[in-house]
């Protein structure tokens, strides 16, 4: 578990390093990045805590992903309009939803 995570990190780091210049020509999404961040956390102390299991767990990840295609779909074009970041918000609070079901359900990790 302890790798998994190193490898997130060292990935993510990776693709933070390649992605930051490009960033910085582009409209930004502080709001988003910023709530993208806070439901990662969200999910990493579910698991530490056991109140999320693996499978739970990799499903809310899947979903996070999902959420960052549409953010870096909007993004691409240099421009964030503001339709794309009701859609991408809207998302957010679907999968807000989605964590706290998970979290608060009777399913715990063994």
């Amino acid at each position: 578990m302890i790798v998994k995570r190193l490898l997130k990190l060292v990935a993510a780091a990776g693709i933070a390093a390649v992605a930051l210049p490009s960033f910085a020509q582009t409209q930004s999404t502080p709001r988003i990045d910023q709530r993208q961040e806070n439901q990662q956390r969200r999910i990493e102390q579910g698991e530490k805590s056991g109140a999320l299991n693996k499978k739970e767990a990799a499903r809310l990840e899947k979903g996070q992903a999902r959420i960052q295609k549409m953010e870096d779909k909007a993004v691409a074009d240099g421009k964030v309009t503001a339709k794309e970041r009701r859609r991408i918000e809207k998302a957010q609070d679907r999968e807000s939803k989605k964590i706290y079901r998970e979290k608060h359900d009777k399913q715990t990790a063994k």
